[in-house]
């Protein structure tokens, strides 16, 4: 053999064996995660989805297989023109590739925008409106936990069925609001239900008096609570000091998270019907993880937030891996080819519009004497199959799939 033949053979094996981040954007894959931290969704998001991202490159082993990762944080204060901002600061200046979390739909929607012109990945967790797999689906955008949709189809179709057929929205007023107050009017008039008034309330707000007066005097057997964290908790514990389910009516929490169980206590919370993606008391896998997180993350329980963000990233990476690049709008459409595999979710996939498909569960809030001890809170009461969980495809009017 040559020693010129050598030479290339040499190479040749060199680059075949060259860790992925030799064709990485500046040898690092930076990630963002970009969410509320110090308002109404700080505990269901936050910081908790800084560790559940952490955890998930660490259980990915990027450094034994020489993929350097950064993390940046950032706190969108809920306003779109703030996220808007950061958002640009880091793709266009920090070099950040992918984006995480972003609760606040409004917010979500804005990135949504801006990861589309920059061509950067961006992985939505927190935030719920299923317009963005629907009429602002991207291809530079995966929707992984939960979404509006799924959540009306497993609430508010399960109240409606065991005899709620009188409806009352108490709506968050923005994007995320507006979508969920909508999709499950759509289910409740559907299933053969009645909504017989609507009333919506800025975001974070704290006197639900007038509000929760008019939902009171609707005599409606339920009042809908298109909001969350904060919002939802406020409404609940000022509606029992007006005596609303005393007085027969009952709360419907159409988005409604362990820590928020958790902040109510389950006298306040019992018997409510929520639908959820993941629980962290299901399985081994689950609770293992759970363990991990809380010790990292001042005892607080994972929400389906934190799970998402991990198994969001934990996929992103298998991509960027499998790829051995950095590209945003690439790695979105390996995430899609690649089938999903974690041990919070499962098996499952990613569809073209974005949407990620894994199965919801229907749980109903512990009595007191139910629970066994500190964030054992939920009941099943019915598994939603993945392929009933999400809206069908065809039905999103999302521009990427095709007729």
């Amino acid at each position: 053999m040559t020693v010129t033949r050598l030479a290339i053979l040499t190479l040749v094996a060199i680059l075949a064996a060259a860790p992925a981040s030799a064709q990485v954007s500046d040898g690092v894959v930076k990630i963002g995660i970009l969410n509320d931290q110090s308002s109404l969704y700080a505990d269901l998001s936050g910081q908790g989805s800084v560790v559940a991202a952490r955890m998930a490159a660490e259980d990915f082993g990027a450094d034994k297989k020489g993929i350097k990762v950064e993390f940046v944080s950032a706190d969108h204060q809920n306003k779109p023109d703030v996220g808007s901002q950061i958002a640009r600061q880091w793709f266009d200046t920090d070099k950040v590739d992918v984006i995480v979390d972003v609760p606040n739909s409004g917010v979500a929607l804005a990135v949504n925008q801006i990861a589309r012109e920059k061509g950067k990945a961006l992985l939505i967790s927190g935030a719920a409106t299923a317009d963005l797999t629907g009429k602002a689906c991207s291809p530079n955008t995966i929707h992984w936990a939960y979404d509006t949709w799924a959540l009306a189809n497993g609430t508010g179709n399960a109240i409606v069925k065991t005899g709620g057929d009188t409806w009352f929205f108490l709506t968050s007023d923005y994007a995320f609001g507006h979508a969920l107050e909508r999709d499950t009017e759509a289910v409740v008039i559907k299933a053969g239900g009645k909504v017989v008034g609507k009333v919506r309330h800025p975001l974070n707000t704290q006197d639900f008096s007038s509000f929760l007066l008019q939902a009171q005097a609707s005599k409606a057997k339920i009042i809908g609570l298109a909001n969350a964290g904060g919002d939802t908790t406020n409404a609940i514990k000022q509606g029992a000091e007006f005596g609303i389910v005393k007085g027969g009516q009952n709360f419907a929490g159409l988005l409604v998270f362990v820590t928020d169980v958790h902040a109510l206590g389950l006298q306040a919370a019992q018997g409510l019907i929520l639908t959820e993606t993941f629980y962290w008391d299901q399985n081994d896998s689950t609770r293992a993880f759970a363990k991990r997180f809380a010790e990292r993350d001042r005892g607080i329980h994972p929400t389906m937030v934190h799970a998402g963000v991990y198994g969001a990233v934990l996929h992103y990476l298998k991509a960027v891996e499998a790829l051995k690049g950095d590209d945003g709008t690439k790695v979105i459409a390996k995430m899609k080819e690649l089938p999903t595999d974690d041990p919070l979710f499962g098996k499952g996939s990613i569809r073209v519009d974005g949407r990620k498909i894994h199965p919801a569960y229907l749980f109903e809030v512990k009595k007191p004497s139910e629970s066994k001890g500190p964030w054992d809170y939920y009941k099943l009461r019915a598994t939603i199959p993945a392929e009933q969980a999400f809206r069908p495809l065809e039905a999103g009017d999302c521009p990427l799939v095709k007729k």
